[in-house]
């Protein structure tokens, strides 16, 4: 009886009684992790099997079928020869294939593969079987190598995958072909109607794996050949609107919580959830909201260790049902000495189906830490009380928000406050710890002085309100009125969760500390950090992004955002121009592997850009300055002298409110950019922006400019220009728009105009200027760095 206790556990404040259910004990489940083929084996001969862009060649072999679980046939295996034929339907996808294979379509022979479905493809080899096929036993070993890989290789746990269709009274739609190729042993073709959630990054994808990592030779939405079409309301088969957390945090970092998550379904058959949690929070238990005991998959954390709930019936579209969940573990927050916690897992210390930062929930959380412990967390905290040696703190969110996050210390605190007219009232606090975890309280025994992170909270103090003071500008006003500034334990990078700030521990050394340890405190990296993550306020959580593919938004918008903060706050615009010099290096510049990030792929290519033959650092040096660079070439082409960049304001407010707390693809800025355009950036004369968007986001392009110019002047002062410029390294129909500017004697520099570019060709043109308040010292092309580009 579910009643049996739960009216106890009422009257007592404590979770229900009833009876726990192991994890991994729900009877379909237990039948799919232990299945392998048995029974029937067919011989089939040049059969054809097609899936989607893929054609399954299968010459001569036998094929033996998994058995039946819940009325469903879920796998089968071949061993023969076979052939893989996959043809990419985009050009991004084409081009991918040919930097990883040299070839843009991709051809293997292979020897044996593993299918796992739940489609129709046993209903059409058994048609196409041609009689009765050979010994079963190496088929059942083919099978169990692929469990082995899966579970100690993949880590994907691709059993609870099929749990979900095999529960599920719809029709299924995965699709699995693990082969083993001639090239490539490793070979892994997805089909799968909601990808981006389980083991692929998209619907179809062609994996190949080794020592170094994985690598996808191709990703691509099912049935499409024109990827950038994607629909901004693809956010899978449900959907998690609101959380209830309660989490306990141990002086020693060691983790439990208590989630209640209201489930939402967006289709028909939804029957199980699968959602992110870190490998180390062992779950021990989950129920419903009546108390109910639900059956639930968690296998080892060192292997597939995927966590998912079955849900208590299948969920038609719209039904919800509420889940609560009991966890617990270490490794998510660490304790690195005198009060200094580094919360590692940010993005799965709680239980979530986030994909990307596009899935938005409001939420309600209680914590509960040690006695003289700070913890600030994302949403407004609305109680704190210490009982004992606990501290409990009540927060809340006031508007949805995609993921959520705290950090924890003994912190000491500085306020501002934005100028109510541009800000809102937004409140900016800045976060440090008052003691140095251990690994930098002996810095002033080696005569560098005491790490001194108190002392450092100005000056980050004053860099967060200035970034959000010009974002409030130029972007408009966030949807919270506060955003915390922390200190955090990792020492290079800093990241961004709503109205929560983690700033590098590093960025709190003085000059001398940061040369002891080996760091530049000159490096662009230093002067940009903090303005980088205020910036992620606006991009990744007020505006989010629901694919790997749109993300060079949020990391190159923030970027860009970075320059605009050192053209505001600077004296001169030095910085400003050798951030972005600094950016063209980064994407121009060849690698140890011999390969320049550009012409790698699209900043659209997300993570994929990193593999072991481009090299690891591609992601990094290109999605993020290109990303920059993309945002910023439109500043400067909608730039008028009359009012400056009112235009682009416009532009960035508009987007920021059509997306405001949810997910935006790169054809939704498009749009909101072709909204705005200048007559002047009608290239095609068709009022669209496709010109810029397939050179410069879907595209690999990158001109080469070589100018001269020549300056005669007139006795009445009156100045003859002579200009030529050559545009060379580019396809036929590539535009641009090239600015050109005069440097002044005194130093001052003005945009004269701009000239258009089509092709590989050359322009010549001579200007009357009239008599110019200094002598020229210099004509420029690209003086803000306007357009990607080479110069030679």
């Amino acid at each position: 009886m579910v009643l049996c206790l739960v009216l106890f556990a009422a009257v007592l404040g404590s979770t229900s009684l009833c009876a726990q259910r192991p994890p991994n004990s729900n009877a379909y489940y237990q039948q799919l992790r232990n299945l392998l083929p048995g029974g029937e084996v067919i011989a089939v001969h040049h059969l054809e099997l097609k899936r989607d862009a893929a054609v399954f060649t299968f010459e001569s072999g036998d094929i033996s079928f998994y058995g039946e679980v819940n009325g469903k046939v879920t796998g089968a295996v071949f061993r023969g020869q076979g052939h893989l034929h996959l043809t990419p339907p985009t050009l991004e996808e084409r081009h991918n294939l040919r930097i990883l294979s040299h070839a843009e379509e991709f051809d293997e022979d292979f020897d044996q593969a593993v299918l796992r479905f739940t489609d129709k493809t046993a209903a059409e080899l058994h048609q196409a079987g041609a009689g009765k096929g050979g010994d079963s036993k190496p088929l059942i070993q083919s099978a169990m190598e692929l469990h082995a890989f899966q579970r100690l290789k993949l880590f994907e746990n691709i059993d609870l995958r099929l749990l979900e269709d095999v529960l599920s009274p719809a029709d299924g739609g995965f699709f699995m072909a693990a082969m083993h190729g001639k090239k490539n042993p490793h070979l892994i073709f997805t089909v799968d109607p909601d990808g981006a959630r389980h083991v692929a990054p998209e619907e179809v994808s062609l994996l190949t794996l080794n020592d170094w990592g994985e690598t996808y030779l191709c990703a691509f939405s099912s049935g499409e050949g024109h990827a950038h079409a994607r629909s901004r309301s693809d956010s899978g088969a449900y959907r998690i609107d609101r959380e209830d957390l309660d989490t306990t945090i141990e002086k020693s970092g060691f983790l439990t919580g208590m989630a209640t998550l209201h489930v939402v379904a967006q289709q028909d058959g939804v029957a199980a959830a699968r959602l992110s949690l870190f490998p180390s929070l062992r779950v021990s238990n989950v129920a419903s909201a009546s108390g109910e005991a639900m059956d639930f998959v968690q296998e080892k954390k060192e292997e597939d260790a995927d966590f998912g709930v079955i849900l208590p019936h299948a969920l038609k579209k719209g039904e919800d049902v509420s889940i609560r969940i009991t966890y617990g573990g270490k490794d998510v927050v660490t304790n690195e000495g005198n009060a200094n916690y580094y919360p590692t897992a940010r993005e799965s210390w709680y239980p979530n189906a986030a994909r990307g930062l596009g899935d938005y929930a409001t939420y309600h959380m209680l914590f509960h830490v040690p006695k003289g412990l700070n913890l600030i967390a994302t949403g407004t905290r609305v109680n704190e009380t210490t009982d004992g040696r606990i501290t409990t703190s009540e927060w809340k969110t006031d508007v949805p928000m995609p993921v959520v996050g705290f950090n924890l210390g003994r912190f000491t605190m500085k306020e501002g406050v934005l100028p109510g007219k541009l800000g809102d009232n937004l409140t900016i606090d800045a976060y440090a710890n008052t003691t140095p975890p251990d690994e930098f309280e002996n810095m002033g025994s080696a005569g560098l002085g005491n790490f001194n992170a108190p002392g450092m909270l100005p000056q980050q103090l004053s860099e967060g309100e200035a970034a959000a003071q010009i974002y409030t500008n130029y972007f408009g006003p966030l949807p919270y009125a506060k955003v915390a500034l922390t200190q955090q334990f990792a020492c290079d990078y800093g990241q961004s969760w709503p109205m929560l700030v983690y700033l590098p521990i590093c960025g709190f050394l003085d000059s001398t500390q940061q040369h002891f340890m080996g760091l530049h405190p000159e490096d662009m990296y230093w002067k940009v950090v903090t303005a980088h993550e205020v910036a992620h306020q606006w991009w990744g959580q007020t505006v989010g992004f629901r694919s790997y593919r749109d993300q060079w938004m949020s990391e190159g918008f923030a970027d860009a955002s970075a320059a605009m903060f050192l053209q505001a706050t600077r004296a001169k615009n030095n910085d400003f121009h050798e951030f972005w010099k600094q950016q063209r290096k980064l994407i121009t510049e060849k690698n140890a592997q011999g390969f320049r990030p550009i012409d790698v792929g699209p900043v659209t290519m997300g993570f994929r850009l990193a593999t072991e033959k481009t090299g690891w650092n591609v992601y990094q040096n290109l999605v993020y300055p290109k990303g920059a660079f993309i945002l910023h070439m439109l500043r400067m082409m909608m730039w008028q002298p009359a009012d400056g960049d009112a235009r682009f304001r416009e532009m960035m407010h508009d987007f920021v409110a059509t997306y405001r707390l949810q997910a935006a693809t790169t054809e939704d800025f498009k749009a909101i950019v072709e909204k705005h355009m200048t007559p002047g950036m009608d290239m095609d004369g068709t009022h669209t922006m496709d010109w810029f968007f397939r050179q410069y986001v879907y595209g690999t392009d990158l001109p080469v400019y070589h100018f001269e110019s020549q300056v005669t002047t007139a006795d009445n002062g009156g100045v003859s220009l002579h200009i030529k410029l050559v545009q060379s390294g580019v396809p036929d129909n590539f535009r641009s728009i090239v600015p050109i500017y005069l440097e002044l004697q005194d130093g001052k520099v003005s945009e004269l105009g701009s000239v258009r570019m089509n092709g590989n060709t050359t322009l010549e043109h001579t200007v009357a200027l009239p008599k110019p308040p200094a002598p020229i010292k210099k004509v420029w092309i690209n003086y803000n760095y306007d357009v990607l580009s080479l110069e030679n």
